[in-house]
């Protein structure tokens, strides 16, 4: 089901609930390269993988919702590598390539405990762990 109403706008009640939480920009971007997925591959899964790609280089998970990022670009190796077709492991949103200090302050933002104490990747895999339990999503 296409993403975008006739005018262009995201439909809210096609978006994923983190996108209904963020901002304009977020849902522009996930709708319409969605829709534009969808047009090329003919395939739900695919379209949502690439849609999600193309957020994760302008914004970034945090929690339950999307923040624009400071910086352009790829949000972990993965990402970095090719999505889809690259045998790393994807943050789940998470910027992981930002500084250890902007993730520290996302840490802090989000209450996790222990943060000063983290090494940058574990402050990733914290960051991670508490969307995945503010959206009630697995893995």
């Amino acid at each position: 089901m296409p993403k975008t109403g006739k005018n262009g706008q995201p439909k809210k009640s096609e978006l994923p609930e983190t996108l209904k939480k963020s901002d304009r920009k977020a849902q522009d971007t996930f709708a319409q390269t969605y829709d534009s997925a969808m047009e090329e591959y003919d395939d739900e899964q695919r379209a949502h993988q690439v849609a999600y790609a193309a957020l994760k280089h302008t914004h970034e998970k945090v929690g339950d919702h999307w923040q624009e990022k400071e910086d352009y670009g790829p949000s972990d190796q993965r990402s970095e590598e090719g999505g889809r077709n690259s045998s790393k492991p994807t943050a789940g949103g998470v910027d992981a390539n930002a500084s250890k200090e902007h993730l520290y302050e996302q840490a802090q933002e989000l209450g996790i405990e222990g943060r000063s104490d983290m090494t940058k990747d574990e402050l990733v895999d914290a960051l991670r762990k508490e969307s995945q339990k503010r959206t009630g999503k697995k893995g």
